[in-house]
């Protein structure tokens, strides 16, 4: 397992700190920790003539031990989480592997790994209503967005100031530098997405730099606006606006409004050129939410976003991105909450979404595709297996000119366990 100076001198710091905890009963009295368990079944079956493999299948046992710490007293608290994650292979041969639950060996045939996994330390620093974190991190933000739709999470390595000193403002700032993928358990530097039709031109190399900040503000319950920036050293600077409403209809039913706009632009070598909005609006009523969705690109290149990461975009599902080169896409989305007839812990979404005008290049027709997901989850409410959550996940994607046409399964069990 690699390590960078960042996380060997996080390990010594904690050590040291360890030492003087005992002075501090908010430190342990404050802190939580639990175990989760998740089980992973992922089959993945290309359709399309001459694909490289016929499918994609594995299956894997994940570990995601977390604890958090409380905060020292005084002017300015320190604390310390972790985390620790261990991925276990379960079935996987070589040609099926690749499905993103395991790390794989680097030379052919490629086979996954029997196991892998990472230690993460993350040093914390509080004083008023700012935490400032240094460290393993999983940025939960508009320009970046760590994965975790797999057996285990992509995290970075960096640090993320956090402040709400303000009422109704939530500030972030910080800089990654290196990155550790959700099949991986090594630490490298950051690239960007260049799958699919985007024509966004590579790199030979990664960035070990990617430097972001956020602004959200709540103006009341219901209206949320937000402005976020990040830059990728040497590949795309973004800017992003959102606006989030929700709007009461009275007798139980809403209407939410959540709009996006990003401009992303090149930074150092590569092409970036690129603005992408998108719309979507929910209407709620009983267990019931109607959702339509609309998402437009347009520019040189497809939308810009780290490698392995989430995009925030509403028609970012569960394959495709729908964020080609002039692509305009269209989403209708379907949620039932069963607890609305009795039955707490199911859900269902199924949703379809059909995306045009894919733009390849000179001679070429435009290029199309087409997605449809189904979601049907449960969590136990009560008795010996209480909050065991379980989930299938199936989702089918047509294409026309370009990328992949697939059918897809996940089968997910989790369950987690506090231990304090």
């Amino acid at each position: 397992m690699k390590r960078t100076t960042l996380t060997s001198g996080l390990i010594l710091a904690s050590g040291a700190l360890g030492l003087s905890v005992p002075a501090s009963a908010d430190f342990i009295q404050d802190g939580k920790a639990s175990l989760e368990l998740r089980n992973f079944y992922f089959n993945r079956d290309f359709r399309q003539s001459g694909a490289p493999q016929a499918k994609a299948e594995e299956w894997a046992q994940g570990f995601l031990l977390r604890y958090e710490s409380g905060f020292t007293e005084g002017t300015v608290g320190v604390g310390l989480d972790a985390i620790g994650l261990l991925g276990v292979k379960l079935d996987s041969s070589p040609d099926r592997a690749g499905s993103g639950l395991l790390k794989r060996d680097r030379e052919a045939p490629k086979r996954a790994q029997d196991e892998y996994g990472e230690l993460g330390l993350t040093a914390k620093l509080r004083a008023s209503r700012s935490t400032l974190r240094l460290g393993t991190l999983m940025p939960k933000l508009p320009v970046l967005l760590a994965n975790d739709s797999r057996l285990l999470p992509q995290t970075f390595e960096g640090g993320q100031l956090n402040s709400l000193e303000l009422d109704g403002l939530t500030f972030d700032a910080g800089r990654l530098t290196q990155v550790n993928q959700r099949d991986s358990s090594d630490y490298e530097d950051m690239g960007i997405t260049t799958v699919g039709a985007k024509n966004i031109r590579a790199r030979s190399t990664g960035s070990d730099a990617f430097d972001f900040a956020n602004l959200s503000y709540k103006w009341s319950d219901s209206l949320t606006t937000g402005y976020g920036f990040g830059r990728l050293d040497d590949f795309y600077r973004q800017h992003q606006l959102n606006l989030n409403h929700l709007l009461p209809l009275g007798e139980g039913r809403s209407l939410k409004s959540d709009l996006r706009f990003a401009h992303s632009s090149d930074e150092g070598g590569s092409n970036v050129d690129n603005k992408a909005f998108g719309a979507m609006f929910t209407y709620a009523f009983g267990g019931h939410a109607l959702g339509l969705g609309y998402q437009r690109m347009s520019g040189d290149t497809g939308f810009a976003y780290v490698n392995g990461s989430d995009a925030y975009l509403v028609n970012f599902v569960q394959i495709s991105d729908f964020a080609n080169r002039e692509e305009r896409s269209w989403q209708a989305r379907y949620d039932f909450n069963f607890a609305s007839v009795g039955i707490p812990g199911l859900t269902f979404m199924t949703r379809y979404l059909s995306g045009d005008g894919v733009e390849l290049g000179a001679g070429r027709e435009d290029g199309k595709e087409w997605e449809r997901d189904t979601d049907i989850a449960y969590v136990i409410q009560g008795g010996p297996l209480k909050n065991l959550g379980l989930k299938w996940r199936n989702a089918t994607v047509r294409t026309s000119h370009f990328g992949s046409d697939l059918d897809e399964n996940r089968l997910i069990l989790s369950y987690t366990l506090p231990l304090w």
